[in-house]
């Protein structure tokens, strides 16, 4: 596939911003992700309302994240070993039919008859146990969609394609919690999810249109766990990658605001499940906004200056979205949070799709994973724990506190890494 759209490389330049939309196979892949991204969304949205209006209980939230970070990251390296192995595209068909077919029991469980025939308790556990099934199948879905992403642009167009990519995913990331949360309050839970289940269906017939992408021959025959600890040795043998990765870790780990929305909307704010929709989408608008500029102006040319700037604004934002008593300055807020978080998105997924090679992508991707893909979810339990002795906000000011206070150590020790470029160039 990769040698198709090399032939038509010398009809864009990286000065395009729509250099990587010119590829047909690109743009059927960024569908597929808009409609998961949808749906994946509006679920987070009616899953975290669901159970804090059952449990009242903000550590309830931390659960859910929890739930699906175990079985992520159990799972990712050998997540990475299959990808690098499989037909890519079929592997994605089979993760999101599984993931469909979660969230069509979800779909059931929700309708109003099975209220009286399930008690609250069953209830939450059975949502957990189908969280649970989504991280199993996110282990797998990172590794093959990052390979095959890569397979389908040529490698100068790299740094655009992830722009896109991102901001195909931030898009979604906007109207699905919007979507989600208007829905659910107007309309009640089991329309909610039924277009969740619409929208999953029109990504798996996304990735039907692409073209087969065989894993290519493997020469040197090894076992898996000499494979996966050449991907291991690979990351942390690459000064930037480790570098990037560790540091969007420990600040999304922290930052996790967003898992509280619910208590927020609820409690605080005072503004029901539509206000939930549009508070869980702010973040998103904001990286849109951004990363749709970035598709122009890369941040990649001096990459970790313009990370530690990043994550600056990321620990700011939060701090005062957690101070905010103001719905719409708690939007404006979140806006922050997400453009600068968007910022760092760009950042480290041009370093990794630039610096891996081909015939290791997936297990690069799987360490990525286990690293940054669970980090979300795991910040969200720590936010939960936090939320529960501390109270919403204090857990939320305290995570941008340690945000800042991570960032700060970051740079005493990364000031030579200041002055590098990534564009045009590779380096460790």
């Amino acid at each position: 596939m990769l040698t198709e759209t090399k032939k038509s490389a010398e009809i864009v330049s990286n000065s395009d911003a729509f250099a990587a939309l010119r590829f047909p196979q690109f743009r059927f892949y960024l569908v597929a992700r808009f409609c998961l991204t949808f749906a994946l969304q509006m679920k987070a949205v009616i899953i975290g309302w669901f159970i804090y209006s059952l449990t009242k209980d903000p550590l309830s939230l931390g659960f859910i994240g929890l739930a699906e970070a175990i079985p992520a990251l159990s799972i990712a390296l050998f997540g990475g070993y299959v990808a690098d192995r499989s037909d890519k595209r079929n592997l994605l068909i089979v993760v999101i039919s599984i993931i469909f077919l979660a969230a069509a029991v979800l779909f059931i469980l929700t309708l109003p008859a099975m209220h009286l025939k399930i008690n609250s308790k069953s209830l939450v556990f059975i949502i957990y146990s189908l969280v649970f099934i989504d991280g199993l199948a996110r282990g797998f879905f990172a590794p093959a969609a990052f390979s095959l992403m890569a397979s389908l642009i040529p490698k100068e167009l790299y740094p655009n394609s992830s722009s896109w990519n991102s901001s195909s995913w931030q898009l979604a990331a906007v109207i699905g919690p919007a979507a989600g949360g208007l829905i659910y309050g107007f309309y009640g839970i089991s329309i909610t999810m039924a277009i969740v289940l619409v929208f999953m269906l029109l990504a798996i017939l996304g990735i039907a249109m692409l073209k087969p992408d065989p894993a290519k021959p493997v020469v040197k025959k090894e076992s898996i766990w000499s494979s996966l600890e050449e991907g291991i040795r690979f990351v942390f043998s690459t000064k930037m990658m480790l570098g990037a990765m560790a540091l969007d870790m420990f600040s999304v780990f922290f930052g996790g605001a967003v898992a509280l929305l619910p208590v927020f909307a609820n409690d605080i704010l005072k503004v029901g499940a539509e206000g939930l929709g549009i508070l869980r989408a702010a973040p998103s608008a904001g990286a849109v906004i951004s990363m749709l500029i970035m598709t122009r102006f890369t941040p990649a040319v001096r990459p970790w200056r313009n990370l530690i700037i990043a994550v600056v604004g990321f620990g700011v934002a939060t701090i005062l979205f957690g101070l905010s008593q103001s719905f719409y300055l708690s939007i404006f807020f979140l806006f922050l949070v997400g453009a600068f978080d968007s910022i760092s998105v760009i950042i480290r997924s041009t370093i990794f799709q630039m610096l891996t090679p081909d015939h290791m992508r997936g297990r690069v991707s799987a360490v990525n994973t286990m690293f940054i893909g669970s980090s979300n979810e795991i910040g969200a339990f720590e936010s939960g724990v936090t939320a529960k002795w501390m109270g919403a906000t204090v857990s939320v000011v305290f995570g941008g506190s340690m945000t800042l206070l991570i960032v700060a150590f970051a740079y005493l020790k990364t000031r030579s890494l200041l002055p590098l470029r990534l564009v045009g160039k590779e380096f460790k």
